[in-house]
């Protein structure tokens, strides 16, 4: 949810506290706090935050980290696992249980198998440690190497870990939307919607979160479905749409 209010964030027109306060007023979980923006990473801030969502009877359930897992030297993977390493910890101070991160740029010159072999190898160190703090890393498809259902699955499934799967978008998926992120629902560890989809020709048309919500149901997940909201009108938009998010997985839950 935090991302759907970027601009405001990034603008400093809004804050962390202020994201947290809108989804205890609308009765959403938990929040998923994409750390982009954060004015510092200290134990002073982290705490406040922790306190603020305590209080407002708000889960900080996922951060989300610019980590890049494919790199193509020892010493790029080694900095990368330092950066899940940090973003672990933060996620640590926060009580989040989840942690997002990225396949990043297939680079130049390498095979996707190349590519996805260096991800895994860097999600594999940063689940370990991840996973003794009981903290798991979902990758999330989300261009680059991990643009399509397929090479993000291989990244999850090679790293063989409880503690590594997948941050599954809906909206991220360039074509056949629907069918793709059905087959990433297996290794789901979170998930975002966002408000359009693509059909198999890769046109974005409006996303049908019953039909979303009903394929989520018969897959067995039951973790947190947050917001992804990526127009420039969140104020006026985001609260009527988690509104009816909110109301679906209601009834999905019901039924």
């Amino acid at each position: 949810m935090a991302y759907s209010y970027r601009v405001a964030l990034a603008a400093k027109t809004m804050t962390y506290e202020d994201v947290i306060h809108k989804a205890s007023d609308w009765g959403l979980d938990g929040v998923d706090m994409t750390v982009y923006w954060f004015p510092d990473t200290s134990d002073q801030y982290l705490a406040g935050l922790r306190r603020t969502a305590q209080r407002a009877g708000v889960q900080l359930y996922n951060a989300g980290a610019r980590v890049q897992l494919s790199q193509p030297t020892k010493e790029m993977q080694d900095a990368q696992v330092e950066n899940i390493r940090k973003w672990v910890d933060v996620a640590d101070r926060l009580g989040s249980s989840h942690v997002r991160v990225f396949g990043g740029a297939i680079p130049k010159g390498a095979s996707e198998e190349q590519a996805i072999a260096w991800a895994v190898e860097v999600l594999k160190r940063g689940a370990e440690y991840a996973g003794a703090r009981g903290i798991t890393l979902g990758v999330e498809d989300d261009g680059g190497l991990t643009a399509t259902a397929e090479p993000t699955i291989a990244v999850a499934k090679q790293t063989e870990s409880q503690w590594a799967g997948i941050n599954a978008d809906s909206g991220n998926l360039p074509k056949n939307g629907y069918a793709q992120f059905e087959t990433l629902l297996p290794y789901a560890t979170s998930i975002h919607f966002k408000t359009t989809m693509t059909d198999p020709d890769g046109k974005h048309l409006a996303a049908d979160w019953p039909r979303l919500l009903a394929t989520i149901a018969a897959s067995g997940y039951r973790g947190f479905v947050g917001l992804e909201y990526e127009s420039n009108n969140a104020e006026a938009e985001v609260p009527g749409l988690c509104a009816k998010l909110r109301s679906l997985i209601a009834k999905s839950n019901a039924a």
